[in-house]
């Protein structure tokens, strides 16, 4: 039996990310800069090797050493990484990347995520994940957008599903990473589907979602079950 024809999109590929400043009510991400950063960066995690954790990279034990990292993140040209600064401190707390770049497919992934723990479980870094995308499909028109990490980081697992990425599967001994084999867990999010995040993620993060003391009272998943 034939296959079905599938029908033709009229696609044009799309621009590479280029440096940015992404602006919210609780956050701002901007370029990495190694002049600008390396201090609030070390400060944040400093005594906190953890967040190396599932990471390529660190820990780093100097902050010559974060430093000298930085500024090859700043130069490279596999991945564009934005610094997180959160509004209410001007410091920057933690960085993400966009990276794995095909424009010629559209498709993009967020990846390289490091947060402090004083970014953790933020409005900040929930509003900081929420600019990313809406970057990449309002602004930069790609069709998809991934989300990967390492099969056993369940809190990387459980985060891509809080914001709206569909788990798509396991990639078996994907990676040596520390000189460790890693099975990699791969989501993504589609443009079809990115207006219905879109409205969940402007419908927690509205002011009038949290009481005085800044708890949420919805959930940003009761607002995707919506």
């Amino acid at each position: 039996m034939t296959e079905p024809a599938q029908s033709e999109l009229n696609w044009k590929p799309v621009p590479c990310p280029g440096p940015v400043t992404l602006r919210g009510r609780t956050v701002t991400l901007e370029p990495l800069h190694a002049e600008r950063h390396t201090g609030d960066l070390w400060q944040a995690i400093q005594g906190h090797d953890e967040v190396w954790d599932w990471l390529f990279d660190g820990p780093y034990h100097s902050e010559a050493d974060l430093r000298q990292t930085i500024e090859e993140k700043q130069s490279g040209t596999g991945a564009l990484f934005l610094a997180i600064v959160p509004v209410d401190t001007g410091k920057a707390a933690g960085y993400a990347s966009f990276m794995r770049i095909e424009p010629a497919h559209g498709v993009i992934e967020v990846g390289n995520i490091m947060l402090s723990p004083a970014l953790q479980r933020t409005t900040a870094a929930t509003e900081a994940m929420y600019l990313m995308a809406s970057h990449v499909f309002d602004h930069l028109g790609y069709r998809r957008y991934e989300w990967k990490c390492n099969a056993l980081n369940q809190p990387s697992r459980r985060a891509a599903l809080r914001f709206g990425f569909t788990f798509e599967g396991i990639f078996r001994q994907h990676m040596v990473i520390k000189d460790r084999s890693r099975d990699t867990a791969w989501f993504a999010m589609l443009d079809s589907e990115w207006p219905a995040r879109k409205q969940s993620f402007e419908s927690w993060l509205a002011p009038a979602n949290f009481d005085a003391d800044g708890t949420q009272r919805k959930t940003l998943q009761d607002f995707h079950s919506v």
